[in-house]
């Protein structure tokens, strides 16, 4: 027993560290397991207390830790003052390394009772499906959110909406890389709730029904809605895993914090606010490798840079800004400090948290980069919004009939003019007057002061919006895939919708007017969609059915969009009349909807009016509700920045950026022309060439400052213009010369909100309902009063019952058919009887499906159930046909060898002939290909082979010399390798880069975290954009700095080892077990490639044929035992290939393994050769070192085969049908149609490789027979009297000279039997290149 207060850890000294596992038995603690390091020196005390502190949980409490042997079945209860690792020790040796439950040792850390304490609630069900509760009330469903919430379970589903309540803290349980991995291809509700579940299913619900998907993320602000479209477009760019599309990810995943940081802010609701929409679009191949994407953006809240609460802030660029730029940077831009410029000003302004502030301003420079931003670009940028703070600390001085008469400050007035780079005249005449057409004749009037501060803010809130509007633009240029401009390719997509949360502020305005109209909207249409159209669905289909009430706010967006009595109509009427006032709107408001029960007036002097919204009443203060529906840049200003000597303020402001660009790129033209001709004429003069002067770079066409792979061009411009026109401004507001009045921000509003929603609405949509816990923002905190209220105006309960008594599965009667026919009685058609037929037999309740006019539906339980059925009785088929095959073949063999031996009695054998002089007229020998490790490791059977070999090629008169060319043959080999074992020893050893050092069989890898994750060592924050280091296995991660403190292996992996079964030796286990660095490719494999090469490469359909059943399960038995005595030549070729063919099938885990099993799929899919070939490459370079090396020697082995295709009729193709189900299985074994659907892809995947590696054989030999050429002639010139002997030394040290050192590891030539000096151009063999050497060098020659 220990309590916290007083425990003291002891230091680890010089003690060594030992790992153990803690299973937590409390309420609030989802982990199974806790794994630490401890010190046989630390007491109970001191775990407790390290356990306490690495778990998060209550800190004044007392604990207790407990050790539970499965011996005599009792808890020991550890004192403070024990070792637990003393008691460690004494368990058993194999519980020391991993002490999992099923082996009856370990330890529990409880907290201790107190009195009248009892572990009741412990023992209540953990509902995490609302639809499963057994009683359903709003007191049901708060109850089951709050004790979820106290045992850090966020994430509830409500059959498949899911409901995410906002802690207001990070969790580090939740989303780290493991649960990515952990949710992918699992089924909605088989584990427990998660935003990454979400993900997954529409993620592989766009996949299989060939259908875009949507996600609707929805909740009021504060309630963590910003938070989950992060999550999702993590999990979803994680779920493509395709380093080889790394430009998309990396710039998707770079985006988020850009736009966070120039469009989020602080307020009194929440700390990490956004003040606009968006709605980010992930466009997929039909194979799931992501292509492209589109961010649109919406409603950018303007009137925060210039006004807000007293306890709100500015946006979070500008603190960042001003609190993370260096000395340098703060010269550069003329920075102050934040309390010096009056738009930031607020109530006791004090900046805290400045370190967080400066490492946010880190990250948003990395981002910057990410998307594209160079150094010049970001300094741009920033200079603009230093010049938009220096706008709000401009002052007038008025004279006494009010008009403007001087602005200043100079100072101020100074370093604005330089900034903008625009003369300080004309900002003066742009802050002071404005310009007015009357009569054709232009008048300039000065300024009042009301109008003089409107158009001095009017000019700071137009210039961000369009800094936030060139942003957005060039992130999606960056994001566009170019091919889709050039070429039809079809594309599915996967819609996130992050749309402002509902506003009830103590001053709302119309920026929450018409937030607000947009979450009545979303609400409507999850309304239509989870009540409506599925309850008419119902009736429709005839099922009984009890209609369920739900509320209906139709009434609410009639009011504000209806013509002719809409707010937003009568807002546009009023803003179009010059004499119209904000109390003339209110006026006219009240007139119109004074008889509306939803429209409450207030008095007469207040100028407000409330609106009863779905979530509440909401009261509106009408006042600049005028102004800000027509609140546009105004002429003046365009014309002053327009006029700006820098050309990134001219392309802001912009009305066409295509024509800017075609412009930009005609006059850079014109000056370079110009240029040119006068320094032809200076040279004339002169009569020399003159070397243009000024700075590099003078005469460089704009580009809008991104990397060269993302140049601009008027073509792409339009493209992104037109696709993203909803979030732009309109042309109209930016054209210097306006003939026409632009359209009111309302008006483009509801335009780009009408088309969000047809969009969405095309979709399939997944719903995610934030909660928000608590109004103070307190982490942990859940306000019981303040989720109620939630639950009920979002419709919870009726949500709950409608997908509690719904049906969560429905097919047509011909789908079910055809999905479930195998299932069907012989002769079943698609009618609702034969189907209701299946249910009795089967025994299916009839609660759980109903039968309509034309539909089945069908609970979801059901609906699994059916389908492990199904799969069942696929899997019997399957076994039924290959029982049926294989005694058709077998009968089919002992046919053949019966009419063989009728054959045989009936005609006399005869004597053989003599086939030496068959022998010696052959042209050429089979090649020889030899690496350069069986030389290392069976010198004596390669010697033997070579002697057999010159054995049978030399005529009957050269026998005697046979002894001569085999001691020549050694002699020579002998000095090769020595002289190779002393060129590895003079070099350096090299650190390859193909992964990191590796502790305890992990692959570690870096890894750019983007989402703030915890290190699984330390437990420390890893923030965005920072390095750090993830396994590939187990996908565990860390800092760089915690790799020393590694103590625990590969779970994975571990996993994979300890799963081989007892007894196997060589088959059936983990190729990590079976391989070494001294043998990376296992015994029995290599054995058998070898005799198989040395034997039988000539053998007709060497791997399509198969061998005697009872010879293979004869040498199956003794390679298992003892590979050593095996003697394969008393055994067919045949049988020895099945026995490849049956050791790689029997593998726990296919050489390409997998985790990379559906990457390998979507690399085959893609549509150019050349880039199928390099993500192919690239996923084969991730597998683990051991499946590398023994892939690659099979890899070396089917280019040999397939080389000899003349003789064994197997080409690449055939070899890869034979052996891709060998090497790459399906991780779904539980559907067997998934593997079937895959056959294609998985063949075409191996084809790849096979073809790939022939291809660098052929340039390799074409090389080699450059060195041929060569060593013929010189052949001749000595006219050696051995020529066709000393051939061989002459050919080995023609490649010691010529070929790389690598090409010699796994070349050497190949024997010439006795034959002219003329008959020279003899085959040489080499291996295919090192699956890892050069691995995308040459893929440029791909397709030549």
């Amino acid at each position: 027993m220990s309590s916290l207060q007083g425990a003291q850890t002891s230091g680890p000294g010089d003690h060594p560290s030992h790992v153990i596992q803690i299973y937590p038995r409390l309420k609030q603690v989802t982990a199974q397991c806790l794994t630490l390091q401890v010190t046989a020196a630390q007491t109970t005390a001191a775990v407790i207390q390290h356990a306490v502190a690495t778990l998060g949980i209550d800190t004044q409490r007392s604990y207790s830790l407990l050790e539970l042997k499965e011996s005599d079945g009792e808890e020991t209860v550890l004192e403070d003052g024990e070792h637990p690792v003393n008691r460690y020790f004494l368990w058993p040796p194999e519980t020391h390394r991993w002490h999992p439950k099923s082996k009856g040792y370990y330890f529990i850390l409880q907290p201790l009772l107190q009195e009248g304490e009892a572990w009741l609630e412990e023992l209540v069900e953990d509902y995490d499906d609302l639809c499963r509760l057994p009683e359903l009330s709003e007191d049901a469903l708060l109850q089951t959110l709050r004790k979820r919430f106290y045992k850090k379970k966020i994430y509830t589903y409500a059959s498949s909406i899911l409901v995410a309540v906002n802690p207001f803290k990070f969790l580090p349980c939740y989303y780290n890389p493991k649960y990515v991995m952990m949710y992918e291809n699992q089924p909605l509700g088989k584990l427990s709730p998660h935003i990454f579940a979400v993900a997954n299913v529409a993620y592989h619900a766009m996949l299989n029904r060939r259908l875009d998907q949507c996600i609707v993320i929805s909740g009021e602000s504060g309630s963590g809605k910003t938070e989950s479209s992060s999550y999702l477009v993590h999990c979803l760019t994680a779920l493509s895993q395709k380093r080889y599309a790394s430009g998309v990810v990396r710039t998707l995943l770079g985006a988020g914090p850009v736009l966070e940081a120039f469009g989020n802010a602080t307020t009194a609701q929440n700390n990490n606010s956004s003040r606009f929409g968006k709605f980010v679009q992930l466009n997929y191949l039909e194979s799931g490798v992501i292509r492209g994407a589109i961010i649109e953006k919406y409603l950018l809240e303007k009137s925060r840079l210039v006004c807000r609460d007293t306890s709100e802030r500015n946006y979070h660029v500008f603190y960042y800004l001003l609190i993370g730029a260096s000395k340098e940077e703060r010269k550069e831009f003329s920075l102050l400090q934040p309390q010096e410029y009056n738009y930031l000003q607020q109530e006791d302004l004090s900046i805290e948290g400045e370190e967080k502030l400066r490492h946010e301003y880190k990250r948003l420079h990395q981002a910057m980069e990410m998307v594209g931003f160079l150094a010049s670009t970001k300094k741009l940028i920033f200079s603009i919004l230093s010049a938009i703070l220096y706008l709000g600390n401009v002052t007038y001085t008025v004279s006494e009939e009010g008009e403007v008469i001087k602005v200043g400050p100079d100072d101020v007035l100074s370093t604005l003019s330089d900034l903008l780079k625009v003369k300080q005249e004309l900002l003066v005449n742009a802050l002071t007057q404005r310009r007015a057409v009357v009569s054709n004749d232009t008048l300039v009037l000065p300024y009042m002061l009301k109008e003089a501060t409107t158009a001095r803010d009017s000019m700071a809130k137009s210039l961000y919006s369009a800094l936030f509007d060139w942003i957005v633009l060039h992130i999606n240029h960056t994001l566009l895939n170019r091919r889709d401009m050039e070429e039809s390719v079809s594309c599915l997509s996967i819609g996130i919708l992050d749309i402002f949360g509902f506003e009830n502020f103590q001053t709302n305005s119309f920026e929450q007017f018409c937030i607000n109209y947009t979450n009545e909207k979303l609400h409507h249409y999850f309304s239509q969609y989870v009540f409506n159209r599925q309850q008419e669905e119902y009736l429709s289909e005839g099922i009984s059915w009890s209609t369920i009430a739900y509320g209906d706010n139709e009434g609410v967006i009639n009011m504000f969009s209806k013509k002719p009595t809409g707010f937003f109509h009568l807002l546009d009427e009023e803003s179009n009349l010059p004499q119209a006032t904000d109390g003339t709107l209110l006026d006219k408001l009240k007139q119109h909807h004074k008889d509306n029960p939803l429209f409450v007036g207030t008095a007469v002097m207040e100028p407000a009016f409330v609106i009863q919204h779905f979530a509440g009443r909401v009261k509106y203060q009408i006042k600049d509700f005028r102004v800000k529906n027509t609140d546009h840049m105004r002429p003046d200003v365009v014309l002053l920045l327009r006029g700006s000597e820098r050309a990134f303020l001219r392309q802001l402001v912009c009305s066409s950026p295509a024509a800017l660009f075609r412009w930009g790129v005609l006059r850079a033209t014109i000056r370079i022309t110009a240029a040119f001709r006068a320094l032809a004429r200076r040279g004339a003069q002169t009569g020399r060439p003159t070397r243009p002067s000024g700075p590099q770079g003078a005469w460089e066409i704009p580009l809008g400052g991104f990397q060269e792979e993302k140049l601009m061009d008027s073509h792409s411009l339009k493209h992104i213009v037109a696709l993203t026109v909803n979030g732009r401004t309109s042309q109209l507001v930016l054209h210097p010369h306006q003939r026409k009045k632009p359209p009111s921000i309302s008006a483009q509003f509801q335009a780009s909100l009408c088309n969000l929603l047809d969009s969405v609405g095309k979709a399939e949509p997944f719903f995610i309902r934030c909660i928000r816990s608590n109004a103070e923002k307190r982490e942990m905190y859940f306000d019981e009063a303040l989720v109620l209220h939630q639950i009920k105006y979002s419709g919870m309960l009726e949500m709950v019952r409608i997908q509690k008594a719904g049906f969560g599965a429905k097919y047509t009667f011909e789908e079910f058919v055809k999905k479930f026919w195998v299932l069907m009685p012989k002769g079943a058609a698609a009618t609702s009887e034969d189907i209701t037929k299946l249910f009795q037999n089967m025994g299916v309740d009839q609660s759980t499906y109903q039968m309509g006019k034309t539909k089945v539906f069908l609970k979801e339980s059901q609906r699994q159930r059916l389908q492990e059925t199904l799969n069942k009785e696929v899997m019997r088929s399957v076994v039924i046909l290959q029982r049926w095959f294989r005694c058709c073949l077998i009968r089919m063999h002992f046919l053949n060898k019966k009419d063989a031996a009728l054959l045989i009695q009936v005609y006399r054998p005869r004597e053989p002939h003599s086939v030496s002089g068959r022998v010696a007229s052959e042209e050429h020998s089979h090649c020889l290909l030899l690496p350069l490790y069986w030389l290392t490791s069976i010198p004596k059977d390669l010697l033997k082979g070579y002697h057999n070999k010159v054995n049978r090629l030399a005529s009957p008169h050269r026998l005697s010399e046979v002894t001569l060319v085999v001691n020549l043959f050694q002699s020579m080999l002998d000095g090769f390798i020595r002289g190779l074992v002393k060129q590895e020893e003079a070099e350096p050893v090299k650190v390859g880069d193909r992964q990191m050092e590796n502790p305890l069989d992990h692959m570690f890898s870096t890894y750019q975290v983007n989402i703030m994750q915890s290190c699984d060592l330390c437990g420390s924050y890893i923030w965005g954009m920072e390095k750090a280091y993830m396994c590939s296995a187990c996908k565990l991660i860390c800092h760089k700095k915690c790799l020393a403190k590694i103590i625990t292996d590969c779970l994975t992996r571990c996993a994979r080892k300890d799963s081989s079964t007892s007894g196997s030796l060589h088959f059936g286990v983990d190729v990590s077990v079976l391989s070494s660095p001294a043998q990376p490719v296992p015994q029995v494999l290599e054995m058998l490639l070898v005799y198989v090469e040395m034997n039988g490469l000539d053998t007709e359909g060497i791997y399509r044929k198969s061998g005697s059943a009872c010879r293979a399960r004869e040498l199956h038995q003794i390679l298992e035992t003892n590979p050593e005595t095996a003697s394969l030549e008393n055994y067919p070729i045949h049988t020895i290939t099945g026995l490849v063919k049956r050791w790689l099938r029997e593998l726990p885990e296919p050489l390409m393994t997998f985790n990379l099993y559906n990457d390998f799929l979507h690399a085959a899919e893609l549509p150019e050769k050349s880039e199928r070939i390099r993500a192919i490459y690239q996923k084969v370079d991730e597998l683990p070192e051991s499946n590398y090396s023994t892939l690659e020697r099979l890899i070396f082995h089917l280019v040999k085969v397939a080389k000899e295709e003349v003789h064994n009729r197997m080409t690449a193709s055939s070899l890869a049908i034979v052996f891709a189900p060998c090497i790459m299985r399906s991780p779904d074994a539980d559907d067997p149609f998934l593997g079937m659907k895959d056959v294609n892809k998985t063949t075409q995947c191996v084809e790849v490789l096979i073809m790939e590696q022939f291809r660098r054989y052929t340039e390799k030999m074409q090389n080699i027979k450059e060195l041929e050429y060569a060593e013929t002639l010189a052949i001749h010139q000595l006219q050696l009297k051995s020529s066709e002997y000393i051939c061989v030394c002459v050919c080995v040290c023609a490649c010691v000279c010529g070929a790389s050192r690598e090409d010699l590891a796994c070349t050497l030539p190949d024997l010439e039997q006795e034959t002219s000096d003329d008959n020279l151009d003899n085959q040489w063999s080499v291996s295919s290149d090192s699956l890892g050497s050069d691995r995308l060098g040459s893929l440029d020659s791909e397709g030549q």
